[in-house]
């Protein structure tokens, strides 16, 4: 089915987003792989390209185009090349959009220009060793000094950790507050006290820096608190829907590239005499992973044509991160098992895919939390 949802200009960004990742990211991805990071000097070229800041105001160097289907079409791009490492959505549709949203006059000058073109990396700080998704959980303080907050804690499963140069940090400002006690302070690398620890060994996605950050009585000037005191719970809530639409877009877009090259692979791969795809097994798992991504297509393009216009809710963003990210998973199995020995050789797409993949399900609010968010709208 012929998609309805992108105009030219979107094509003809498309075609910017595949130069980029032509010239730019694959010539090098293996190496950053084996390094665990990728180069900062790749961050500049995206900033020059203008891949950067996407929906940031013209007057700081963005593009100034807040339509969500540009960020979908940088999604789409990155996953059908099999390099997730250059976490680039992060930067513009998770973190972009606190920077835009909250930050003062003057931040926005002091950090914006930075951040569309490259020479700023930035992270997000929420997660630590004993809390999760529960926020309530969340132990690191920020004690109000007068003219500035001292920053006590640690977190874990950050995402540019080793990279970012400006950290948000959900920090608890309030001790009796609960989860709206928390705020968004900005640490800025070199602050004295601000430490990384290890970028982690994940089984996938291995040129994606994910670390462990400590903070050791880590002075944040007033003037980066991000949006308002004790107001981190209602800000992180506010930008959900766009980091779980960012994923399912993600989602989608790699359970369908898996299907295109499995389906090649059983034209070409021969057993018993014959090419696999004669095999009506094989036909019929091709059948029904086509029509699973035909079905699931129809809804996310709805899902993200609804978003750029503004009117998408969290619930069916939670609809679209549960279904899209479980058959991400479920083609990802579904497809190494079509390819047999050789879908368990790192040099074939799917292997990369079957483990860069497996975090989706987990990151931005695992399925379980999910399907509890579309329970409640329904039974309340």
């Amino acid at each position: 089915m012929k998609r309805r949802i992108f105009t030219d200009e979107h094509e003809v960004f498309r075609e910017t987003v595949r130069t980029f990742l032509a010239k730019e990211v694959l010539p090098h991805y293996a190496q950053w792989e084996k390094d665990g990071i990728v180069s900062r000097a790749a961050w500049r070229a995206a900033g020059r390209q203008g891949l950067l800041g996407l929906a940031v105001p013209e007057e700081y160097g963005g593009g100034g185009n807040a339509d969500f289907r540009y960020a979908a079409v940088v999604h789409e791009e990155f996953t059908r090349a099999g390099a997730p490492g250059l976490a680039i959505g992060l930067h513009n549709d998770i973190i972009g959009p606190y920077l835009t949203a909250l930050a003062t006059e003057e931040q926005k000058r002091r950090w914006l220009p930075g951040f569309c073109s490259g020479e700023l990396i930035t992270a997000i700080a929420m997660t630590e060793p004993g809390a999760g998704s529960d926020l309530q959980g969340i132990r690191t303080t920020a004690e109000d000094r007068g003219d500035h907050w001292v920053v006590n804690g640690s977190k874990t499963f950050i995402s540019n950790g080793i990279l970012a140069d400006l950290v948000l940090v959900v920090a608890r400002t309030t001790p009796e507050g609960g989860a709206h006690g928390l705020s968004l302070l900005v640490v800025e690398r070199g602050m004295e006290g601000f430490e990384r620890g290890r970028n982690l060994d994940k089984i996938g996605q291995k040129s994606q820096d994910t670390a462990e950050l400590f903070f050791r009585d880590v002075r944040v000037p007033k003037e980066n608190l991000l949006g308002e005191l004790n107001g981190a719970f209602v800000h992180l809530m506010t930008n959900l829907a766009q980091e779980r639409m960012a994923i399912a877009v993600a989602g989608i877009a790699a359970a369908e590239h898996l299907l295109e090259i499995t389906t090649a692979y059983v034209k070409e791969r021969e057993a018993f005499g014959r090419p696999l795809a004669r095999l009506q097994h094989v036909r019929f798992e091709i059948a029904e992973l086509a029509t699973e991504c035909a079905v699931t297509r129809a809804f996310l393009d709805r899902c993200i044509e609804d978003h750029a216009a503004g009117t998408l809710d969290g619930v069916h963003a939670s609809m679209a991160k549960w279904w899209a990210t479980e058959l991400q998973k479920r083609a990802a199995d579904r497809c190494l098992q079509l390819h047999g020995g050789y879908g368990y050789m790192n040099e074939y797409p799917v292997a990369r895919a079957f483990t860069d993949g497996r975090i989706q399900t987990i990151y931005g609010g695992t399925t379980e939390i999910m399907k509890e968010i579309i329970g409640r709208s329904l039974l309340g």
